[in-house]
């Protein structure tokens, strides 16, 4: 039985329906914080695509198994190994390492470093195998990165690069991959509900933390948080 037939099998609540609108307005708010490209220079842009490649490259596989090894329902299992058959068939950290190299940002000891606390922080939270809050973690992540990938290809154009494997296929692949964790959310809440708002929400604000760490390194960031502008709950 596929993935996308156990979706049918877990409609997203009331209650579910409006904490994805919510993750969807908190993802438009950080997308409209971004700097414009055309105002970053050389090494800002290749900056910003150094961080984000220094921490998906290692990490995404990572915490996509994490929250494999937290969930509790078979839906979720298989959601969730479906997407990372994808990553790891597909080679996708190869495919972001292409990317990077042709934008001439190949991440670098300083580029680790400028997101290496905020990261540490992401690994850790994905560590305590919550369940419900790694998946919306993720559900948030894939919602991200799929809007994201226009951006980091223009940053990318404007390094002199002709290599966009990886922002189209990201920017196609994780609108499904974002409604899957949706659902796998739907199956996991009744098994693992969380105590409080900032407690669902706490992986989704560390991982934004980390998302204006890597955007904002020697910039201002922007106050976006997913919990404290939270009215649904």
């Amino acid at each position: 039985m596929t993935s996308s037939t156990f979706s049918l099998q877990t409609p997203i609540s009331a209650h579910g329906v409006l904490i994805q609108a919510h993750i969807e307005r908190t993802i438009n708010d950080l997308l409209t914080s971004l700097p414009k490209p055309q105002h970053l220079s050389a090494d800002q842009r290749r900056g910003v695509i150094a961080r984000y490649t220094a921490v998906l490259e290692g990490n995404f596989i990572y915490w996509m198994t994490a929250a494999y090894l937290a969930v509790k329902s078979e839906e979720s299992r298989l959601i969730i190994q479906g997407n990372l058959h994808e990553e790891v068939r597909d080679c996708h950290p190869g495919m972001l390492r292409r990317f990077a190299v042709a934008a001439h940002a190949a991440p670098t000891d300083s580029d680790a470093l400028a997101v290496s606390r905020d990261l540490m922080n992401v690994r850790l939270f994905v560590g305590r195998l919550s369940g419900v809050r790694v998946v919306l973690m993720m559900a948030f992540f894939e919602g991200f990165i799929q809007r994201f990938m226009s951006f980091l290809a223009e940053l990318a154009e404007r390094q002199g690069s002709v290599e966009q494997e990886y922002t189209n296929v990201h920017g196609v692949c994780d609108v499904a991959h974002e409604q899957e964790l949706f659902r796998a959310f739907a199956a996991e809440m009744p098994l693992d509900p969380p105590k409080s708002a900032a407690d669902l929400f706490e992986g989704v604000d560390l991982l934004l933390t980390l998302i204006q760490s890597i955007v904002h390194s020697n910039h201002s960031r922007s106050s976006v948080s997913a919990c404290s502008a939270l009215t649904t709950t």
